[in-house]
């Protein structure tokens, strides 16, 4: 928790809103980000999303302040006590419900990643309910992935860390991009009920090699045929390498919203129209990849080039080498930082280590008083790996220590 004389860390620009927020509320250490679009005519200052994900912050902590200038653009956040479900502190019967508004134009994975991120060092296991036209369950053009990715690539990642008890995604109502790419109607549940005073000191340095792959297909308000097109024409380019291939089918109709717009009859009308594919694939040694796509919200892609296209990712994510993937080094990363005093090292891909969010993340890390990191050939023979080694900060969790 931040003190009032503590001078806030300085950003620029919207870039790593989420994770700087996220950091901040895991360190106590308050920020100040300023010059957040400030040269766009029509979307000046914070997006919707944005705003929505700072409200969700307050509603899981304890003593959080939040400082928002007349344009938007600047912004001063100071992290309380991460409370998560407690009673008396935004919970109503050990469930936060977060209402997700209309506006917004990232999926729900943009909520859930920073939100599994702190609910380990919550005071109170973490029960957030996502509601609201803006919640979107599938993956977004703007690189969000899905909520069934989150499931089955990033939460099963925890358990290398020493946190795999009562820990469950629900996606109690499906939902693709509505009209202009904004809003779905979707309804995701989070139960995060393993938290923990320090993350375990992680050491993986064997990605093994693919054993399985599964994945889902999804469809919402249209046929059902759509599901069969895209897993057989993933599975023509799968099986031939993988044998134990298995993509399961969901099918689901379409949620309504509240209209009175003439044309819709009742006053509702439906959203969240589409279909896509969540695919992943497990090596010997636990390490998971994950592809994700999913149809435009204007439509004009067939189902089996979506299929293939989910299928080359795939490939492609397993292709960059190492332990961890690029949506799930985040992720990863940032729980080495945060374990006990010790040094971690996990095998991760060249191309990996010098992508732009990965450098990002690194430099915010040493802005909040991280150690820097080590990196040194691989030797297992792979040219594409290296090692990157971490020493835990031993942050911990406050709430537990109080209690």
């Amino acid at each position: 928790m931040s003190t009032p004389h503590q001078a806030p860390i300085r950003f620029t620009t919207q870039q790593a809103l989420a994770s700087r927020l996220t950091l901040a509320t895991l360190t106590g250490r308050p920020i100040r980000i300023s010059q957040i679009r400030p040269s766009s005519l029509t979307n000046t200052g914070l997006a919707p999303h944005e705003v929505s994900l700072l409200r969700l912050l307050e509603a899981v902590t304890n003593g959080s302040t939040i400082t928002i200038s007349y344009t938007g653009t600047e912004l001063e956040y100071r992290p309380g006590l991460i409370t998560g479900s407690a009673p008396g502190s935004g919970a109503s019967g050990g469930v936060i419900r977060h209402e997700v508004a209309a506006g917004c134009s990232r999926a729900i994975s943009y909520f859930l990643i920073p939100l599994c991120l702190l609910a380990p060092f919550s005071k109170s296991p973490m029960n957030v309910v996502f509601t609201g036209p803006g919640v979107v369950t599938s993956a977004t053009s703007a690189g969000d992935i899905s909520a069934d990715s989150v499931r089955t690539a990033i939460l099963p990642l925890y358990s290398k860390f020493g946190i795999s008890n009562n820990i469950e995604l629900r996606i109690l109502r499906r939902s693709n991009l509505g009209p202009q790419g904004k809003g779905g109607a979707g309804e995701v549940q989070l139960v995060f009920g393993h938290q923990v005073r320090l993350p375990k000191t992680l050491h993986l340095l064997n990605p093994g090699e693919i054993k399985r792959i599964r994945g889902v297909a999804y469809c919402t308000g249209v046929p059902a045929s759509n599901n069969a097109r895209m897993i057989e024409s993933a599975k023509g380019i799968l099986n031939s390498m993988i044998a134990d291939t298995y993509i399961f089918s969901d099918i689901s109709s379409a949620p309504y919203l509240s209209s009175h717009a003439k044309s819709a009859p009742g006053g509702r009308t439906k959203t969240g129209i589409g279909f896509g594919l969540s695919l992943v694939a497990e090596s010997s040694t636990g390490c998971l990849y994950s592809a994700d796509v999913v149809s435009p919200p204007a439509g004009g892609i067939p189902p089996e080039d979506l299929g293939q296209q989910c299928a080359q990712q795939l490939l492609e994510s397993i292709a960059m080498g190492g332990a961890v993937p690029l949506v799930a080094a985040p992720t990863v990363l940032t729980l080495m930082a945060l374990s006990s005093e010790d040094v971690g090292r996990i095998q991760v891909g060249k191309e990996i280590v010098s992508n732009e969010q990965i450098i990002g993340l690194g430099r915010d890390m040493k802005a909040f008083g991280f150690s820097g990191w080590g990196f040194r050939e691989s030797g297992t023979g792979s040219e594409n790996d290296m090692v990157v080694s971490i020493v835990g900060r031993g942050v911990g969790n406050v709430g537990r220590k109080i209690s």
